[in-house]
Protein backbone atom coordinates (compact mmCIF):
# COMPACT_ATOMS: atom_id res chain seq x y z
CA UNK A 1 0.00 0.00 0.00
CA UNK A 2 1.35 3.54 -0.97
CA UNK A 3 1.25 5.87 1.36
CA UNK A 4 3.25 9.18 0.65
CA UNK A 5 2.02 9.35 -2.82
CA UNK A 6 -1.58 9.69 -1.49
CA UNK A 7 -3.03 6.94 -3.86
CA UNK A 8 -6.80 5.38 -3.07
CA UNK A 9 -6.58 1.91 -2.03
CA UNK A 10 -9.42 -0.29 -1.60
CA UNK A 11 -10.11 0.90 2.19
CA UNK A 12 -8.39 4.08 2.00
CA UNK A 13 -9.60 7.85 2.22
CA UNK A 14 -8.03 9.69 -0.90
CA UNK A 15 -5.67 12.16 0.33
CA UNK A 16 -3.76 14.37 -0.92
CA UNK A 17 -0.12 15.73 -0.35
CA UNK A 18 -0.35 17.61 2.65
CA UNK A 19 3.01 19.98 2.60
CA UNK A 20 6.37 20.39 1.19
CA UNK A 21 7.56 19.07 4.38
CA UNK A 22 5.88 15.97 4.34
CA UNK A 23 6.99 15.44 0.62
CA UNK A 24 10.18 16.04 1.40
CA UNK A 25 10.12 13.24 4.35
CA UNK A 26 8.52 10.76 1.93
CA UNK A 27 10.96 11.27 -0.18
CA UNK A 28 13.79 10.08 2.49
CA UNK A 29 11.71 7.71 3.77
CA UNK A 30 12.99 4.80 1.58
CA UNK A 31 16.59 5.38 2.76
CA UNK A 32 15.80 5.70 6.79
CA UNK A 33 17.15 2.29 8.84
CA UNK A 34 14.53 -0.09 10.02
CA UNK A 35 11.13 1.50 12.03
CA UNK A 36 11.21 0.15 15.68
CA UNK A 37 7.93 -0.74 17.38
CA UNK A 38 6.68 2.10 19.13
CA UNK A 39 5.62 -0.12 21.26
CA UNK A 40 8.92 -0.17 22.96
CA UNK A 41 8.81 3.16 24.55
CA UNK A 42 5.17 4.86 24.75
CA UNK A 43 1.91 3.73 23.10
CA UNK A 44 0.02 5.59 20.56
CA UNK A 45 -4.14 4.53 20.24
CA UNK A 46 -5.19 4.01 17.38
CA UNK A 47 -1.76 2.74 15.95
CA UNK A 48 -0.62 5.09 13.44
CA UNK A 49 -0.31 4.33 9.60
CA UNK A 50 3.81 4.68 9.60
CA UNK A 51 5.77 5.03 12.13
CA UNK A 52 9.63 5.94 11.41
CA UNK A 53 11.79 6.01 14.79
CA UNK A 54 15.02 4.62 13.81
CA UNK A 55 16.83 5.17 17.28
CA UNK A 56 15.12 5.23 20.72
CA UNK A 57 15.91 8.05 21.80
CA UNK A 58 14.01 11.12 23.80
CA UNK A 59 14.69 14.11 25.36
CA UNK A 60 12.52 16.60 28.19
CA UNK A 61 9.45 18.55 26.85
CA UNK A 62 10.08 21.79 28.28
CA UNK A 63 7.94 23.20 31.36
CA UNK A 64 7.50 26.06 29.08
CA UNK A 65 6.36 24.68 26.28
CA UNK A 66 3.94 25.79 23.82
CA UNK A 67 1.70 24.69 20.35
CA UNK A 68 1.84 27.54 17.56
CA UNK A 69 -0.90 27.57 15.28
CA UNK A 70 -2.77 30.12 12.67
CA UNK A 71 -6.25 30.66 13.97
CA UNK A 72 -8.75 28.46 13.83
CA UNK A 73 -12.00 28.89 15.84
CA UNK A 74 -12.44 25.29 16.53
CA UNK A 75 -9.13 24.40 17.06
CA UNK A 76 -8.12 27.00 19.43
CA UNK A 77 -9.96 25.08 22.15
CA UNK A 78 -8.46 21.92 21.07
CA UNK A 79 -4.99 23.59 21.40
CA UNK A 80 -5.67 24.90 24.57
CA UNK A 81 -6.34 21.75 25.71
CA UNK A 82 -3.45 19.37 24.35
CA UNK A 83 -1.42 22.03 25.95
CA UNK A 84 -2.64 21.35 29.35
CA UNK A 85 -2.86 17.82 28.97
CA UNK A 86 0.71 17.75 27.55
CA UNK A 87 2.41 19.80 30.48
CA UNK A 88 0.30 18.13 33.43
CA UNK A 89 -0.66 14.63 32.13
CA UNK A 90 2.75 13.32 33.41
CA UNK A 91 1.74 9.70 32.49
CA UNK A 92 3.27 6.59 33.74
CA UNK A 93 3.29 3.78 31.29
CA UNK A 94 2.67 0.11 32.73
CA UNK A 95 5.63 -0.80 31.79
CA UNK A 96 9.07 1.26 31.72
CA UNK A 97 10.30 2.31 28.43
CA UNK A 98 13.34 1.24 27.01
CA UNK A 99 14.65 4.20 26.07
CA UNK A 100 17.78 6.47 26.20
CA UNK A 101 16.79 9.61 27.51
CA UNK A 102 19.23 12.48 26.29
CA UNK A 103 20.64 14.60 29.09
CA UNK A 104 22.39 16.83 26.45
CA UNK A 105 19.72 17.99 24.23
CA UNK A 106 17.74 20.87 24.72
CA UNK A 107 14.32 20.10 25.98
CA UNK A 108 11.49 20.97 23.18
CA UNK A 109 10.14 24.19 23.44
CA UNK A 110 7.57 23.90 20.89
CA UNK A 111 5.09 22.45 18.21
CA UNK A 112 4.49 24.08 15.18
CA UNK A 113 1.73 23.69 13.25
CA UNK A 114 0.96 24.70 9.43
CA UNK A 115 -2.65 23.79 7.87
CA UNK A 116 -3.03 23.86 4.33
CA UNK A 117 -7.15 24.67 4.24
CA UNK A 118 -7.94 25.94 7.23
CA UNK A 119 -11.46 26.87 5.85
CA UNK A 120 -12.85 22.93 5.38
CA UNK A 121 -16.02 22.40 7.06
CA UNK A 122 -16.44 19.26 9.64
CA UNK A 123 -18.22 16.72 7.06
CA UNK A 124 -18.14 13.28 6.00
CA UNK A 125 -14.66 12.62 3.81
CA UNK A 126 -13.04 16.03 5.17
CA UNK A 127 -9.19 15.28 5.00
CA UNK A 128 -7.57 13.82 8.52
CA UNK A 129 -4.40 13.19 7.74
CA UNK A 130 -1.37 14.53 9.37
CA UNK A 131 2.27 14.19 9.86
CA UNK A 132 4.13 15.08 12.58
CA UNK A 133 8.10 14.88 13.13
CA UNK A 134 9.91 15.00 16.12
CA UNK A 135 13.83 16.12 15.49
CA UNK A 136 16.62 14.91 17.38
CA UNK A 137 18.05 18.77 17.33
CA UNK A 138 15.94 21.71 17.42
CA UNK A 139 13.61 23.41 19.71
CA UNK A 140 10.63 22.46 17.40
CA UNK A 141 8.79 19.52 16.34
CA UNK A 142 6.29 20.32 13.32
CA UNK A 143 2.43 18.75 12.70
CA UNK A 144 1.33 19.30 9.20
CA UNK A 145 -2.08 19.02 8.47
CA UNK A 146 -4.41 19.91 5.43
CA UNK A 147 -7.33 20.53 7.76
CA UNK A 148 -7.79 21.91 11.04
CA UNK A 149 -9.50 18.63 12.34
CA UNK A 150 -6.64 16.47 10.62
CA UNK A 151 -4.21 19.19 13.41
CA UNK A 152 -6.69 17.69 16.08
CA UNK A 153 -5.86 14.27 15.41
CA UNK A 154 -1.89 15.10 14.95
CA UNK A 155 -2.56 17.15 18.64
CA UNK A 156 -3.59 13.54 20.03
CA UNK A 157 -0.98 11.84 18.92
CA UNK A 158 1.83 14.29 20.26
CA UNK A 159 0.06 14.02 23.93
CA UNK A 160 0.29 10.42 23.55
CA UNK A 161 3.82 10.29 23.04
CA UNK A 162 4.42 12.50 26.23
CA UNK A 163 5.09 10.45 29.04
CA UNK A 164 6.67 10.61 32.33
CA UNK A 165 7.31 12.92 35.47
CA UNK A 166 9.44 15.54 34.35
CA UNK A 167 8.13 14.94 30.62
CA UNK A 168 10.00 13.49 27.87
CA UNK A 169 9.04 12.87 23.89
CA UNK A 170 10.59 10.73 21.58
CA UNK A 171 12.93 12.12 19.21
CA UNK A 172 13.85 11.48 15.54
CA UNK A 173 10.46 10.64 14.75
CA UNK A 174 8.24 11.14 11.63
CA UNK A 175 4.34 9.32 11.67
CA UNK A 176 2.10 9.51 8.68
CA UNK A 177 -1.44 8.94 9.58
CA UNK A 178 -5.01 9.03 8.02
CA UNK A 179 -7.82 6.89 8.38
CA UNK A 180 -8.75 4.26 6.59
CA UNK A 181 -12.22 4.53 6.74
CA UNK A 182 -14.16 8.47 6.82
CA UNK A 183 -17.07 7.09 9.00
CA UNK A 184 -16.19 5.98 12.66
CA UNK A 185 -18.89 6.43 15.31
CA UNK A 186 -20.70 5.43 18.19
CA UNK A 187 -24.28 5.54 18.54
CA UNK A 188 -26.17 6.16 21.77
CA UNK A 189 -29.72 5.47 22.45
CA UNK A 190 -31.15 8.28 24.99
CA UNK A 191 -34.59 6.89 25.05
CA UNK A 192 -34.61 4.04 26.75
CA UNK A 193 -33.00 5.71 29.57
CA UNK A 194 -31.69 9.68 30.11
CA UNK A 195 -28.42 10.23 30.02
CA UNK A 196 -27.16 13.71 31.16
CA UNK A 197 -25.08 16.31 28.86
CA UNK A 198 -22.62 15.74 30.95
CA UNK A 199 -22.21 11.80 30.39
CA UNK A 200 -22.57 12.75 26.57
CA UNK A 201 -19.92 15.57 26.37
CA UNK A 202 -17.73 13.22 28.06
CA UNK A 203 -18.46 10.10 25.40
CA UNK A 204 -17.46 12.73 22.80
CA UNK A 205 -14.57 14.09 24.45
CA UNK A 206 -13.16 10.28 25.08
CA UNK A 207 -14.13 9.36 21.37
CA UNK A 208 -11.71 11.74 20.02
CA UNK A 209 -9.00 10.29 21.80
CA UNK A 210 -9.74 7.49 19.92
CA UNK A 211 -10.06 9.61 16.68
CA UNK A 212 -13.71 9.19 16.23
CA UNK A 213 -15.91 11.35 14.47
CA UNK A 214 -18.98 10.28 14.70
CA UNK A 215 -21.17 11.11 17.77
CA UNK A 216 -25.03 9.23 16.23
CA UNK A 217 -27.35 10.54 18.58
CA UNK A 218 -30.39 8.28 18.52
CA UNK A 219 -32.43 10.86 20.73
CA UNK A 220 -35.84 9.56 20.00
CA UNK A 221 -37.99 6.09 20.37
CA UNK A 222 -40.86 4.72 21.87
CA UNK A 223 -40.04 4.89 25.33
CA UNK A 224 -39.48 8.38 25.74
CA UNK A 225 -39.09 11.71 23.47
CA UNK A 226 -36.38 13.85 25.35
CA UNK A 227 -35.64 16.32 22.87
CA UNK A 228 -37.35 19.60 23.01
CA UNK A 229 -38.45 20.92 19.81
CA UNK A 230 -38.79 24.43 20.07
CA UNK A 231 -41.77 24.31 17.24
CA UNK A 232 -43.40 20.84 18.88
CA UNK A 233 -42.76 22.05 22.64
CA UNK A 234 -45.35 19.00 23.74
CA UNK A 235 -43.68 16.28 21.95
CA UNK A 236 -40.98 16.48 25.02
CA UNK A 237 -42.80 17.95 27.34
CA UNK A 238 -45.18 15.16 27.62
CA UNK A 239 -43.34 12.42 26.22
CA UNK A 240 -40.00 12.66 28.36
CA UNK A 241 -39.79 11.31 30.84
CA UNK A 242 -39.49 14.29 33.16
CA UNK A 243 -38.75 17.93 32.83
CA UNK A 244 -35.26 17.32 34.30
CA UNK A 245 -34.22 14.70 31.52
CA UNK A 246 -34.83 16.78 28.49
CA UNK A 247 -32.53 18.31 26.22
CA UNK A 248 -32.89 21.56 25.75
CA UNK A 249 -31.96 23.83 22.11
CA UNK A 250 -29.25 24.96 24.43
CA UNK A 251 -28.08 21.62 25.47
CA UNK A 252 -28.02 20.30 21.99
CA UNK A 253 -26.01 23.77 20.43
CA UNK A 254 -23.67 22.99 23.90
CA UNK A 255 -22.71 19.40 22.62
CA UNK A 256 -22.46 20.42 18.96
CA UNK A 257 -19.82 22.84 19.68
CA UNK A 258 -18.13 20.69 22.23
CA UNK A 259 -18.70 18.05 18.94
CA UNK A 260 -16.51 20.88 16.88
CA UNK A 261 -13.76 21.20 19.63
CA UNK A 262 -13.29 17.99 19.19
CA UNK A 263 -13.50 16.94 15.18
CA UNK A 264 -16.69 14.93 16.10
CA UNK A 265 -19.76 15.53 14.28
CA UNK A 266 -23.40 14.77 16.30
CA UNK A 267 -25.89 12.93 13.85
CA UNK A 268 -28.70 12.98 14.98
CA UNK A 269 -31.73 9.91 14.60
CA UNK A 270 -35.31 10.63 15.13
CA UNK A 271 -36.67 7.48 14.19
CA UNK A 272 -39.63 7.04 12.23
CA UNK A 273 -42.57 5.82 11.45
CA UNK A 274 -41.74 2.88 13.73
CA UNK A 275 -40.33 3.22 17.56
CA UNK A 276 -42.52 6.41 17.93
CA UNK A 277 -45.10 5.49 20.83
CA UNK A 278 -43.53 8.02 22.81
CA UNK A 279 -45.24 10.33 20.20
CA UNK A 280 -48.65 9.54 21.17
CA UNK A 281 -48.24 11.20 24.67
CA UNK A 282 -48.56 15.07 22.47
CA UNK A 283 -50.51 13.42 19.63
CA UNK A 284 -52.67 10.09 20.33
CA UNK A 285 -54.28 10.44 17.07
CA UNK A 286 -51.33 9.94 14.57
CA UNK A 287 -49.73 7.22 16.35
CA UNK A 288 -51.07 3.53 15.65
CA UNK A 289 -51.26 1.07 18.60
CA UNK A 290 -49.46 3.03 21.04
CA UNK A 291 -49.38 1.92 24.74
CA UNK A 292 -50.50 -1.94 24.09
CA UNK A 293 -49.27 -5.04 25.52
CA UNK A 294 -46.50 -5.97 22.78
CA UNK A 295 -46.88 -9.63 22.94
CA UNK A 296 -51.02 -10.09 22.99
CA UNK A 297 -51.52 -13.28 25.24
CA UNK A 298 -51.52 -16.56 22.99
CA UNK A 299 -49.94 -14.89 19.97
CA UNK A 300 -47.11 -16.04 18.28
CA UNK A 301 -44.09 -13.51 17.47
CA UNK A 302 -45.67 -12.93 14.14
CA UNK A 303 -48.53 -11.42 15.99
CA UNK A 304 -46.60 -8.91 17.97
CA UNK A 305 -47.36 -5.23 18.16
CA UNK A 306 -43.62 -3.89 18.56
CA UNK A 307 -40.21 -6.06 18.95
CA UNK A 308 -39.94 -5.19 23.05
CA UNK A 309 -42.30 -3.34 24.83
CA UNK A 310 -42.80 -0.07 23.99
CA UNK A 311 -45.26 -0.05 21.08
CA UNK A 312 -46.51 2.70 18.76
CA UNK A 313 -45.61 3.54 14.81
CA UNK A 314 -46.49 6.84 13.16
CA UNK A 315 -50.08 6.50 10.80
CA UNK A 316 -48.66 7.54 7.36
CA UNK A 317 -52.59 7.87 6.71
CA UNK A 318 -53.17 10.58 8.77
CA UNK A 319 -51.68 13.92 6.59
CA UNK A 320 -51.82 15.43 10.32
CA UNK A 321 -48.62 12.81 10.80
CA UNK A 322 -46.81 14.58 8.36
CA UNK A 323 -47.48 18.08 9.76
CA UNK A 324 -45.68 16.88 12.82
CA UNK A 325 -43.12 15.32 11.72
CA UNK A 326 -42.00 18.34 9.26
CA UNK A 327 -41.92 20.71 11.68
CA UNK A 328 -39.63 18.41 14.11
CA UNK A 329 -37.63 17.57 10.57
CA UNK A 330 -37.28 21.21 10.27
CA UNK A 331 -36.03 21.95 13.39
CA UNK A 332 -33.34 19.33 14.02
CA UNK A 333 -32.22 20.39 10.79
CA UNK A 334 -31.67 24.14 12.27
CA UNK A 335 -30.63 22.27 15.92
CA UNK A 336 -28.13 20.37 14.00
CA UNK A 337 -25.78 21.22 11.45
CA UNK A 338 -24.64 17.96 10.22
CA UNK A 339 -25.46 17.41 6.57
CA UNK A 340 -26.55 13.61 7.77
CA UNK A 341 -29.53 12.94 9.07
CA UNK A 342 -30.53 9.98 10.31
CA UNK A 343 -34.86 8.97 9.53
CA UNK A 344 -34.31 5.24 11.66
CA UNK A 345 -37.29 3.96 8.93
CA UNK A 346 -36.16 0.31 11.14
CA UNK A 347 -38.33 -2.59 12.89
CA UNK A 348 -41.66 -1.68 10.91
CA UNK A 349 -44.15 -4.39 12.93
CA UNK A 350 -47.17 -5.47 10.96
CA UNK A 351 -49.34 -5.89 13.97
CA UNK A 352 -49.24 -2.59 14.89
CA UNK A 353 -50.43 -0.85 11.63
CA UNK A 354 -52.82 -3.95 11.54
CA UNK A 355 -54.16 -2.68 14.83
CA UNK A 356 -55.00 0.63 13.65
CA UNK A 357 -58.82 1.11 12.02
CA UNK A 358 -57.76 3.66 9.20
CA UNK A 359 -54.87 1.01 8.39
CA UNK A 360 -57.22 -2.05 8.40
CA UNK A 361 -59.28 -0.62 5.55
CA UNK A 362 -56.92 0.50 3.58
CA UNK A 363 -55.90 -3.10 3.85
CA UNK A 364 -59.14 -4.30 3.00
CA UNK A 365 -59.39 -2.11 -0.14
CA UNK A 366 -56.00 -3.83 -1.15
CA UNK A 367 -53.52 -1.92 0.04
CA UNK A 368 -50.19 -3.62 1.69
CA UNK A 369 -47.76 -2.66 4.58
CA UNK A 370 -44.79 -1.93 2.16
CA UNK A 371 -47.22 0.54 0.09
CA UNK A 372 -48.20 2.20 3.67
CA UNK A 373 -43.88 2.38 3.87
CA UNK A 374 -43.58 3.78 0.20
CA UNK A 375 -46.16 6.54 1.28
CA UNK A 376 -44.32 7.86 4.55
CA UNK A 377 -40.90 7.81 2.64
CA UNK A 378 -42.55 9.34 -0.16
CA UNK A 379 -43.82 12.27 1.79
CA UNK A 380 -40.77 12.52 4.07
CA UNK A 381 -36.95 11.66 2.14
CA UNK A 382 -37.51 14.99 -0.29
CA UNK A 383 -38.36 17.10 2.57
CA UNK A 384 -35.14 15.86 4.14
CA UNK A 385 -33.48 16.68 0.59
CA UNK A 386 -34.65 20.04 0.43
CA UNK A 387 -33.14 20.92 3.64
CA UNK A 388 -29.80 19.71 2.46
CA UNK A 389 -29.00 16.73 4.15
CA UNK A 390 -27.93 13.60 3.16
CA UNK A 391 -30.94 10.64 4.59
CA UNK A 392 -29.23 7.83 6.75
CA UNK A 393 -31.83 5.05 6.95
CA UNK A 394 -31.46 1.76 8.71
CA UNK A 395 -31.38 -1.02 6.30
CA UNK A 396 -34.95 -2.59 7.13
CA UNK A 397 -36.31 -0.10 5.14
CA UNK A 398 -34.33 -1.38 1.94
CA UNK A 399 -34.15 -5.58 3.21
CA UNK A 400 -36.87 -6.20 5.74
CA UNK A 401 -38.41 -9.52 4.52
CA UNK A 402 -42.24 -7.94 4.90
CA UNK A 403 -42.62 -4.29 4.69
CA UNK A 404 -40.09 -2.67 2.77
CA UNK A 405 -39.78 0.07 0.03
CA UNK A 406 -38.72 -0.23 -3.75
CA UNK A 407 -35.23 0.74 -4.00
CA UNK A 408 -37.25 3.91 -6.63
CA UNK A 409 -38.33 5.34 -3.28
CA UNK A 410 -34.53 5.45 -2.15
CA UNK A 411 -32.35 7.92 -4.59
CA UNK A 412 -28.80 6.05 -4.06
CA UNK A 413 -26.92 9.87 -4.39
CA UNK A 414 -28.77 10.97 -1.37
CA UNK A 415 -29.47 7.93 0.94
CA UNK A 416 -27.03 6.05 2.93
CA UNK A 417 -28.03 2.54 4.57
CA UNK A 418 -26.86 1.10 8.08
CA UNK A 419 -26.90 -2.55 8.45
CA UNK A 420 -27.47 -4.27 12.11
CA UNK A 421 -28.21 -7.57 10.75
CA UNK A 422 -26.69 -10.79 9.27
CA UNK A 423 -23.35 -9.22 9.78
CA UNK A 424 -21.46 -8.93 6.14
CA UNK A 425 -24.32 -10.44 4.54
CA UNK A 426 -26.84 -7.96 4.66
CA UNK A 427 -23.40 -5.31 3.92
CA UNK A 428 -22.97 -7.42 0.81
CA UNK A 429 -26.76 -7.09 -0.15
CA UNK A 430 -26.29 -3.29 -0.09
CA UNK A 431 -23.63 -2.19 -1.81
CA UNK A 432 -24.45 -4.81 -4.14
CA UNK A 433 -27.69 -2.42 -4.77
CA UNK A 434 -25.28 0.50 -5.30
CA UNK A 435 -26.10 2.30 -2.12
CA UNK A 436 -23.33 2.87 0.31
CA UNK A 437 -22.97 1.20 3.43
CA UNK A 438 -22.53 2.63 7.66
CA UNK A 439 -22.10 -1.24 9.61
CA UNK A 440 -23.12 -1.53 12.79
CA UNK A 441 -23.55 -5.69 12.27
CA UNK A 442 -25.30 -7.12 15.66
CA UNK A 443 -23.14 -9.94 15.87
CA UNK A 444 -19.80 -7.44 16.12
CA UNK A 445 -20.66 -3.91 17.02
CA UNK A 446 -23.25 -4.00 19.64
CA UNK A 447 -22.27 -2.69 22.97
CA UNK A 448 -25.57 -3.97 25.21
CA UNK A 449 -25.43 -7.59 23.62
CA UNK A 450 -24.51 -10.28 26.56
CA UNK A 451 -26.19 -8.14 29.52
CA UNK A 452 -29.28 -10.99 29.76
CA UNK A 453 -32.94 -9.35 28.31
CA UNK A 454 -34.69 -6.97 30.78
CA UNK A 455 -38.60 -8.53 30.61
CA UNK A 456 -39.88 -9.38 33.84
CA UNK A 457 -41.45 -12.51 34.95
CA UNK A 458 -39.58 -14.44 32.08
CA UNK A 459 -39.96 -18.24 32.30
CA UNK A 460 -36.79 -18.88 30.22
CA UNK A 461 -34.68 -18.22 32.67
CA UNK A 462 -36.24 -21.02 34.96
CA UNK A 463 -34.04 -23.89 33.67
CA UNK A 464 -32.27 -25.55 36.87
CA UNK A 465 -30.00 -27.57 34.27
CA UNK A 466 -28.34 -24.94 33.20
CA UNK A 467 -26.59 -24.72 29.89
CA UNK A 468 -25.83 -22.13 27.61
CA UNK A 469 -28.62 -22.42 24.48
CA UNK A 470 -29.93 -19.32 26.38
CA UNK A 471 -27.09 -16.95 25.19
CA UNK A 472 -27.19 -15.61 28.80
CA UNK A 473 -30.95 -14.54 27.63
CA UNK A 474 -29.88 -11.42 25.34
CA UNK A 475 -30.96 -11.93 21.73
CA UNK A 476 -28.12 -11.10 20.08
CA UNK A 477 -25.00 -12.78 22.48
CA UNK A 478 -22.42 -13.39 23.55
CA UNK A 479 -21.06 -10.52 25.25
CA UNK A 480 -19.24 -8.62 22.19
CA UNK A 481 -15.70 -9.18 23.52
CA UNK A 482 -13.16 -6.65 22.53
CA UNK A 483 -11.41 -9.08 20.21
CA UNK A 484 -14.32 -10.10 18.70
CA UNK A 485 -14.96 -6.46 17.23
CA UNK A 486 -10.97 -5.76 16.50
CA UNK A 487 -11.13 -9.09 14.46
CA UNK A 488 -14.02 -8.11 12.40
CA UNK A 489 -13.47 -7.40 8.72
CA UNK A 490 -16.23 -4.81 7.50
CA UNK A 491 -15.68 -5.08 3.94
CA UNK A 492 -14.98 -8.85 3.80
CA UNK A 493 -16.08 -10.28 1.00
CA UNK A 494 -16.66 -7.55 -0.95
CA UNK A 495 -14.95 -6.50 -4.01
CA UNK A 496 -12.81 -3.34 -4.51
CA UNK A 497 -15.55 -0.89 -6.04
CA UNK A 498 -17.71 -2.09 -3.66
CA UNK A 499 -15.70 -1.81 -0.72
CA UNK A 500 -15.68 1.98 -1.69
CA UNK A 501 -19.03 2.17 -0.73
CA UNK A 502 -18.51 0.71 3.18
CA UNK A 503 -18.19 4.44 4.70
CA UNK A 504 -16.98 2.88 7.47
CA UNK A 505 -19.05 1.55 11.12
CA UNK A 506 -20.34 2.43 14.10
CA UNK A 507 -20.47 0.71 17.64
CA UNK A 508 -24.19 0.63 19.35
CA UNK A 509 -25.12 1.07 22.52
CA UNK A 510 -28.72 0.40 22.80
CA UNK A 511 -29.93 1.19 26.38
CA UNK A 512 -32.33 -0.89 27.76
CA UNK A 513 -29.71 -1.92 30.63
CA UNK A 514 -27.47 1.21 30.49
CA UNK A 515 -27.46 4.35 31.81
CA UNK A 516 -24.83 6.67 32.99
CA UNK A 517 -24.24 4.15 35.72
CA UNK A 518 -22.51 1.98 33.15
CA UNK A 519 -21.87 3.76 30.30
CA UNK A 520 -18.19 4.19 30.09
CA UNK A 521 -17.46 0.27 30.72
CA UNK A 522 -20.05 -0.38 28.38
CA UNK A 523 -18.32 1.55 25.37
CA UNK A 524 -14.62 1.78 26.65
CA UNK A 525 -12.36 -0.18 25.91
CA UNK A 526 -14.29 -1.98 23.26
CA UNK A 527 -15.05 0.90 20.97
CA UNK A 528 -11.08 1.08 20.99
CA UNK A 529 -10.60 -2.15 19.75
CA UNK A 530 -12.87 -0.52 16.71
CA UNK A 531 -11.52 2.96 16.66
CA UNK A 532 -8.04 1.63 15.88
CA UNK A 533 -9.51 -1.13 12.92
CA UNK A 534 -11.40 1.84 11.13
CA UNK A 535 -8.21 4.60 11.43
CA UNK A 536 -5.54 2.01 10.35
CA UNK A 537 -6.69 -1.75 10.21
CA UNK A 538 -6.31 -4.84 11.93
CA UNK A 539 -3.49 -6.82 10.58
CA UNK A 540 0.21 -6.27 10.87
CA UNK A 541 2.73 -5.43 7.81
CA UNK A 542 2.64 -8.95 6.74
CA UNK A 543 -0.86 -8.98 6.48
CA UNK A 544 -1.57 -11.33 9.58
CA UNK A 545 -4.24 -9.99 12.17
CA UNK A 546 -3.03 -8.42 15.20
CA UNK A 547 -4.68 -8.74 18.00
CA UNK A 548 -2.43 -10.36 19.74
CA UNK A 549 0.02 -7.36 19.39
CA UNK A 550 -2.77 -5.03 20.31
CA UNK A 551 -3.52 -6.79 23.62
CA UNK A 552 -0.58 -4.96 25.18
CA UNK A 553 -1.45 -1.75 23.81
CA UNK A 554 -4.49 -1.45 24.77
CA UNK A 555 -4.07 -2.57 28.08
CA UNK A 556 -1.78 0.29 28.38
CA UNK A 557 -4.31 2.59 26.46
CA UNK A 558 -7.17 1.91 28.62
CA UNK A 559 -5.41 2.45 31.88
CA UNK A 560 -4.42 5.71 30.24
CA UNK A 561 -7.82 6.58 29.44
CA UNK A 562 -8.86 6.11 33.07
CA UNK A 563 -6.30 8.44 34.21
CA UNK A 564 -7.91 10.75 31.52
CA UNK A 565 -11.68 10.28 33.79
CA UNK A 566 -13.07 7.40 31.51
CA UNK A 567 -14.14 4.81 33.33
CA UNK A 568 -13.04 2.05 30.89
CA UNK A 569 -12.99 -1.67 32.07
CA UNK A 570 -10.42 -3.60 32.34
CA UNK A 571 -9.43 -6.56 29.60
CA UNK A 572 -6.52 -8.19 32.00
CA UNK A 573 -5.80 -8.99 35.24
CA UNK A 574 -2.23 -5.94 35.71
CA UNK A 575 -0.29 -8.83 36.41
CA UNK A 576 -0.83 -9.91 32.37
CA UNK A 577 0.19 -6.20 31.54
CA UNK A 578 3.00 -6.32 33.53
CA UNK A 579 4.57 -9.78 32.10
CA UNK A 580 3.85 -8.98 28.09
CA UNK A 581 2.46 -12.32 26.20
CA UNK A 582 2.60 -14.59 28.72
CA UNK A 583 -1.23 -14.54 29.07
CA UNK A 584 -1.63 -15.46 25.06
CA UNK A 585 -3.72 -18.29 24.08
CA UNK A 586 -0.33 -19.37 22.25
CA UNK A 587 2.96 -18.71 22.92
CA UNK A 588 4.74 -16.57 20.89
CA UNK A 589 7.67 -17.85 19.25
Amino acid sequence: MRICGGKRSMFQVSVPPISLLATIICLTLPFLPPTLSLQSAVNVWPKPRLVSWPKPLARSLSTNFTINSPYHQNLQPAISRYLRLSRTEHHHPLITPSVNVSTSSPPLQTLSIDISDLAASLQHGVNETYSLSISEVGETAYLTAETAWGAMRGLETFSQLVWGNPSVVPVGLYIWDAPLFAHRGVMLDTSRNYYGVEDILRTIEAMSANKLNVFHWHVTDSHSFPLMVPSEPELAAKGAYGPDMIYSPSDVAKIVQFGLEHGVRVLPEIDSPGHTGSWAEAYPDIVACANMFWLPAGSDWGDRLASEPGTGHLNPLNPKTYQVLKNVIRDVSILFPETFYHGGADEIVPGCWKADPTIQSFIANGGTLSQLLETFVNFTLPYILSLNRTVVYWEDVLLDGIVKVDSSFLPKEHTILQTWNNGTNNTKRIVEAGYRAIVSSSEFYYLDCGHGDFLGNDSQYDQQAGGESLNGGSWCGPFKTWQTIYDYDITYGLSEDEAKLVLGGEVALWSEQADPTVLDARIWPRTSAMAETLWSGNRDESGKKRSAEATDRLNEWRYRMVSRGVKAEPIQPLWCVRNPGMCNAVESS
